[in-house]
């Protein structure tokens, strides 16, 4: 209990509390403009969160990240336009709601579907994280290397269609991992002779010229009329902007489901919030007295898919605390902040470094609160964030991106980097290959390498040599557990045939 009461003494401060409401702010005013997304406001404005302490850079992170999550639905409900694929879904019933004149209801049914989500996933993470911590002490450097070979390959497979572009991201992502010195040889690696790349490549100014710079390209290539601002029409009628008690009501077994499915596909690295939003989407159709309202402006239809891609948020922290592993490329985004302001993640971090877990709880349900508070305003602001020529909104993320990159270590190499990173992103999203395995491949390649070599440095000290994993508990049991995974979804393939690919991003 004093350890409980230490770590909310760390988030209750004032320093904290106001870093949480202006990450709430800066995330739902970001997430809202057309062009960023959720992971591309946390990763231009994390450089800038180092300047803080911990325990007041790291609040304003978290509370960016929800922030701009519920910010991107409303591109997606008003212009049809979402922030994020997970968005997606929301397009579905939300833009037909605002062509309506229901775009303040469709907003705020977004709203309170997101921090319903995000509270359900929260409290899973609080209750569970630490069981699968125990689960996870047990894991040790082959189990580590089998389960993120395993987390790379369906990832993978899984992100697109056909499955050989997201093999060949996830392989061009492991690639750009081990450039850089060798960790035990120190001998340098796909450096051409460029002594600014034995450091490697830069974690902040790969994701955003990945994320942002990249996006910047695919819009500008676009028409002028694209490139300028849109009306939005809302309605005069006040029950058109409001939700009532009734109406949440009725959406209350949807949003209890979404949040469970959003929560289960979350703690599974490598899924995704889009697949959550599409999964509860099609499962509120399915048990829906009227499925043929969905489509068509039905409020269910925005209900599930915010609170499914809401709840994955928290949820990916489960992983994340509890083995050090990202489950999408957000919680790659706050696993690097973390790195960087000296927090370790991973088994050993509920015992060795309690409070700053409960400081992250403590910060993530206030967070939740902030979010309600703040995004209600957002409702009546939002027409005028949208007044803003898209034209002038790309300038200011080259100018941002360009800012951040090069305040972290003062490198015009690393803004360099921004521009090429950018370039590439573009040309894959040009040709349909996905970025997310990229992404999580340059991420997880140091940990598997480690992981990998430790394992062959271990079989030398054994007589039967690498088979010495065999006679693991932890190691035979996650194999079997995995072999049996993929035995039920190579059935499952076999019987349905051909499925549609679970993310496009």
């Amino acid at each position: 209990m004093d350890l409980i009461l230490e770590g909310l003494s760390l988030t209750f401060t004032l320093e904290s509390l106001l870093a949480i409401c202006i990450g709430v702010a800066a995330g739902q005013i970001l997430g809202a403009i057309p062009g960023l997304t959720a992971s591309m406001a946390v990763a231009l404005l994390i450089p800038y969160s180092f300047y803080f302490s911990p325990w007041v850079g790291i609040p304003m992170l978290m509370g960016m990240f929800k922030g701009s999550l519920f910010g991107s639905s409303i591109t997606a409900i008003l212009i049809r336009t979402p922030g994020t694929p997970a968005a997606s879904a929301t397009v579905l019933d939300g833009y037909p709601l605002a062509q309506q004149g229901k775009g303040g209801k469709a907003i705020r049914m977004a709203l309170y579907a997101s921090v319903f989500g995000d509270s359900f996933s929260d409290i899973c993470l609080i209750f569970f994280a630490s069981l699968l911590a125990m689960v996870a002490l047990s894991f040790g450097p082959a189990e580590y290397t089998v389960l993120i070979a395993v987390a790379l390959g369906s990832l993978g497979m899984l992100s697109s269609r056909p499955a050989w572009k997201g093999l060949i991201a996830m392989l061009l992502g492991v690639a750009i991992g081990i450039i850089g010195l060798d960790p035990i040889s120190a001998t340098p690696r796909l450096t051409f002779g460029n002594p600014e790349l034995e450091e490697g490549i830069g974690l902040i100014p790969m994701l955003i010229g990945f994320l942002a710079v990249s996006e910047v390209f695919r819009q500008m290539a676009g028409s002028i009329a694209d490139l300028s601002g849109r009306a939005i029409r809302y309605s005069t009628v006040r029950e058109d902007n409001r939700v009532s008690w009734p109406e949440f009501r009725s959406c209350l077994p949807v949003l209890l489901r979404s949040s469970a499915i959003g929560t289960v596909i979350g703690a599974m690295p490598g899924l995704g919030s889009t697949v959550a939003a599409f999964i509860a989407y099609g499962e509120a159709r399915r048990t829906s007295r009227h499925p043929e309202r969905f489509g068509k402006g039905a409020l269910e239809g925005v209900a599930a898919p915010e609170a499914a891609n809401n709840a994955v948020s928290g949820a990916n922290l489960i992983p994340l605390l509890a083995f050090g592993i990202p489950g999408d490329i957000a919680a790659a985004l706050i696993l690097g902040a973390f790195m960087i302001q000296g927090i370790n993640v991973g088994p050993l971090a509920f015992s060795e470094n309690p409070v700053p877990l409960y400081a992250i709880y403590g910060a993530l349900l206030i967070a939740n609160l902030v979010n309600l508070v703040i995004g209600l305003g957002m409702t009546h602001i939002a027409r005028v964030a949208f007044s803003v020529p898209r034209r002038l909104l790309l300038a200011s993320v080259l100018v941002i991106a360009s800012a951040g990159s090069y305040a972290l270590r003062g490198s015009l190499f690393d803004v360099q980097l921004v521009m090429l990173f950018g370039i590439l992103g573009y040309v894959m999203i040009r040709f349909g290959f996905p970025t997310v395995p990229l992404l999580i491949g340059f991420i997880l390649m140091p940990l598997l390498e480690e992981n990998l070599r430790t394992v062959l440095l271990l079989s030398s000290t054994y007589d039967e040599g690498i088979l010495f994993v065999f006679s693991r508990p932890a190691f035979l049991s996650l194999s079997g557990l995995l072999a049996l995974v993929l035995s039920v979804v190579v059935w499952r393939r076999r019987r349905r045939g051909p499925t549609q690919p679970l993310s496009d991003s």
